[in-house]
Formats: C-alpha cells, structure tokens, sequence
C-alpha cells in the first residue's frame, strides 16, 4: 500500500512538474527502477524517524571507498569518472560518467576509481535518522559514510 501510494505521488508529481514549467525547461529521467544494479528488489524499510541524506563524494585516483554494505537504499549518480564496484560474489560493475544506479544492499561492495582523474559521485541514501549510512566489513576501512 505504502509503494503504492508514494508511486501514485510520483506519477502526480511527475505531471504536475511538466505541466507548470516553461517549456524551455529540459527534464531529463535519470533513473528509473524496482531493483539495485545486480537485480535486487528495492524494498523500503521501516524506520521510527526516516531521513534523506545526499552526499558528494570524490575518490581519488587509485582509491577506494572500503568494503561495506548499506541495510537501506541507496542511489547513487556518476558525475565525473568511471566507478569500478567489486561485490561480495566476485562480480564487478563499472559504471561511467553520466550513469545512475541503485547500489546494492545488505551485500559487501567496493568502489574503486582506477583511473587517472578523480572520480565524483552524488549519492542518496533513504536512512535513519543517527544510524550510521554504511556498515564497513573491515573496521581498518576509511568511513567515508559517518556523517552526523
């Protein structure tokens, strides 16, 4: 009922936005789906006090972000750079500049910049308020996900 519901928003939204711009206003989809980047199915959890954090993130040149995992979803979009995702099966996703994707969650992964520019995303995670965003694997790891 709750999916269906904040869908029904969304659509609303979504007319409503096109209807009231100009039409000199470009929107453009960036992502659109029901499951994560290795086909996990988004499920919302329920959270006593929900909150929304979006992040800027830069990983230099051959770093890292750490293995960890996420117990919420999260969102994320390639500003500059490639990202390399190496997931607990062995499987690796690289994703380009200009691409969106639903991380994975409750499964450890890393992201990796192997190029030679620094690699830029905006991620959105869907969390709780004062709950750490990410749960790292190894605690020698950098925590670039504790934000208070």
């Amino acid at each position: 009922m709750k999916i269906t519901l904040l869908t029904i928003f969304f659509l609303s939204l979504n007319f409503t936005l096109h209807a009231q711009y100009s039409k000199d206003v470009i929107i453009e989809p960036v992502i659109k789906t029901d499951t994560t980047s290795i086909g996990q199915k988004i499920v919302y959890p329920s959270f006593l006090n929900n909150e929304v954090t979006i992040l800027k993130v830069t990983i230099p040149p051959g770093k890292s972000t750490g293995w960890h995992k996420h117990l919420f979803p999260v969102f994320a979009y390639v500003l500059k750079g490639t990202l390399t995702v190496a997931i607990e099966d062995h499987k690796t996703l690289k994703l380009s500049e200009g691409s969106s994707f639903a991380e994975v969650f409750n499964t450890y992964h890393n992201g990796s910049n192997n190029e030679k520019e620094n690699l830029v995303l905006i991620a959105f995670y869907m969390g709780e308020k004062g709950k750490p965003l990410s749960v790292f694997k190894d605690t020698t790891s950098p925590q670039l996900h504790r934000i208070k």
